[in-house]
């Protein structure tokens, strides 16, 4: 079934959607962390921009809304799927973002070097890392199995869902209004 696109919709940072809306939504991110859900039978969808894996224990007042953490941004994914009478399992999940905007500056890095996994991104200077491992580790424990991802490397993506089909499109890298890849 091919539903039409009502609207679109620029999710920001710090910005979440769920629902089930002929929507298109799109975000463009750095370091940041973009997932997003996609339940096949009820065409339900969510997806999040999240900057940092946690709430320092002291916050300043600008980084107060909740999509701005991972940790926090999860629990809203939770009330969501309560709210909709669904289980993480039945979603197809995507993970995109992570990249690292300054190469130049973290060349001599000893992680740079490495092929780069979760333990060795927990331990990682860079907040990109960090946001991809906290990402994974949140997704796993909530009992999500990450069906495609972009993650990690160098600069920004563009990504753009569809929550009606569940097509996620990213492409690395340049203008907002440049062509898009493939669906993941």
């Amino acid at each position: 079934m091919n539903t039409p696109i009502r609207s679109h919709r620029f999710l920001p940072l710090g910005d979440y959607y769920f629902g089930g809306d002929p929507i298109r939504i799109q975000t463009v991110l750095g370091t940041c962390i973009c997932i997003t859900l996609w339940h096949p039978s009820r065409r339900l969808g969510g997806m999040c921009h999240y900057l940092l894996p946690s709430r320092a224990a002291t916050s300043n007042s600008a980084m107060d809304m909740p999509g701005v953490y991972a940790t926090e941004v999860m629990e809203l994914f939770d009330a969501s799927l309560r709210g909709s009478r669904t289980q993480p399992s039945e979603y197809i999940v995507k993970l995109f973002g992570g990249g690292c905007m300054f190469p130049e500056h973290v060349r001599g890095l000893e992680c740079r070097k490495l092929t780069c996994t979760d333990a060795r991104r927990n331990s990682c200077p860079s907040v990109g890392c960090k946001n991809i491992s906290v990402g994974r580790q949140m997704l796993t424990a909530r009992g999500y199995a990450i069906a495609a991802q972009d993650v990690g490397g160098d600069g920004s993506r563009q990504v753009v869902f569809d929550v009606p089909s569940g097509d996620v499109w990213v492409r690395q890298g340049g203008a907002l209004g440049a062509p898009l890849a493939e669906a993941v």
